[in-house]
């Protein structure tokens, strides 16, 4: 795993959080407080070279002005893994995404363990609890 890089707007990327069968995932986030903020971290992502190439960035947003926000982008039930881990951890206005590079073979339910594992290394980079143990079961 690389460690965390953060830039001036507070956006946090950690690379490299895990790879299985060729797939390789990242994490990022950031202090938003409504999908504007978040889009606008998510369109900074875009700007790094290697996440624009990436194949799925999925992201949860709990906005106390707007309520949850997800967006899967092609990685069905990712945004919603997403969400129940920032509401365990008590995360509000605060976009978490979840890069994948797909490697050509799929993964099946293991990419949900695998969301899960990247969130909980985003949170812990911030300090903070992900209300999960490491087997994915509830604490």
């Amino acid at each position: 795993m690389s460690g965390p890089d953060t830039d001036p707007d507070g956006l946090l990327v950690i690379e490299n959080v895990l790879s299985d069968r060729g797939s390789r995932y990242a994490v990022a986030g950031a202090p938003a407080r409504d999908q504007a903020a978040a889009r606008a971290h998510l369109a900074a992502l875009r700007r790094r070279k290697k996440i624009a190439r990436a194949t799925h960035r999925s992201w949860g947003l709990l906005s106390t002005a707007e309520g949850p926000i997800k967006d899967d982008d092609g990685e069905s039930g990712a945004g919603m893994v997403i969400l129940r881990m920032l509401e365990r951890a008590g995360l509000h206005d605060h976009v978490v995404v979840v890069v994948r590079w797909y490697g050509g073979k799929h993964l099946g339910g293991d990419r949900f363990r695998h969301v899960q594992q990247a969130v909980r290394q985003y949170l812990a980079a911030r300090g903070l609890d992900a209300g999960l143990a490491a087997d994915g079961e509830d604490t």
